[in-house]
């Protein structure tokens, strides 16, 4: 089967799947519930079956088989506007679905070391029971982030029986969304001594120098770098802090291993200019 019989099948199966078990009580939240499953499954297997396709072209078909669930085949003024909605209902289901997604590849990714990454619903539930060691100051500056939403997911790193928080994760479909006002917290981040980084599907805009400039620093409207590093899915160049890592990640999992160590051992130098090492640049 071709990467995108692949994608349709696996969406249609898993989103039929999904609202069979759905305990919602209406069926918009059921629909709800299965589509943002099926992005999210069909996502997964998709990018770990066929590693020889780039991910965002992989998520292009997730997206086409989306649509086409959501708008039938013929194309009236009806199915167009049954298209828009479909396009309407992927905004708001598929940028939690990626969120999920990294959390899964992380699971594979860094089994076997004492990482791991978490949904910031899955870091309140720690917090609230008590499981979670970070220092009162850092749980002040974790909670008022976690009200305002800036990050997506944290990295936990666990250590002498406890778990700590190490690192803050902002995950993005596309750099072009919201990455203006996602560079403020990440710095702030950076300066509170975390472990700051965004995971991209879609890259695109990373090859226009504004973007660049966001990210890596060295222009006079951006001095500094925006993150510790971008990790992105699709096929870009790696420049400086933008690495073109794939779904496997390796430098993520390098970086991530890095950054547990700096933040548990040398945590006063883990500041905006701390990187991880086998920087790859053109």
């Amino acid at each position: 089967m071709d990467y995108k019989d692949f994608c349709r099948t696996r969406y249609d199966e898993i989103f039929e799947e999904e609202l069979a078990k759905s305990a919602c009580t209406s069926s918009e939240a059921r629909e709800r519930f299965a589509q943002k499953a099926a992005i999210g499954r069909a996502g997964t297997e998709a990018m770990l079956s066929y590693r020889d396709v780039s991910p965002d072209v992989l998520w292009k078909c997730i997206h086409t088989a989306h649509i086409a669930r959501k708008s039938g085949v013929s194309i009236s003024s009806e199915q167009v506007e049954k298209v828009v909605s479909a396009e309407n209902s992927w905004k708001k289901s598929s940028g939690h679905a990626f969120e999920e997604m990294i959390c899964r590849v992380s699971e594979s990714l860094l089994q076997d070391t004492d990482i791991s990454f978490v949904l910031q619903r899955d870091l309140s539930r720690l917090i609230g029971s008590g499981a979670i060691a970070n220092d009162q100051r850092d749980m002040t500056w974790l909670a008022d982030r976690m009200e305002s939403g800036a990050f997506d997911l944290y990295a936990i790193v666990q250590h002498d029986g406890r778990q700590s928080v190490f690192g803050c994760i902002q995950s993005k479909t596309s750099i072009r969304d919201r990455v203006t006002r996602d560079r403020e917290p990440s710095i702030q981040a950076m300066e509170a001594f975390f472990w700051s980084i965004a995971v991209v599907l879609d890259g695109d805009f990373l090859r226009m120098p504004k973007f660049k400039g966001m990210v890596n620093g060295g222009t006079a409207l951006f001095p500094k770098n925006g993150w510790h590093g971008v990790y992105v899915f699709s096929d870009i160049a790696s420049v400086d802090r933008i690495y073109a890592d794939g779904v496997d990640t390796p430098l993520l999992r390098a970086h991530a291993i890095e950054a547990a160590n700096q933040w548990l051992h040398n945590r006063q130098w883990f500041d905006q200019d701390w990187r991880g090492s086998e920087i790859v640049s053109i």
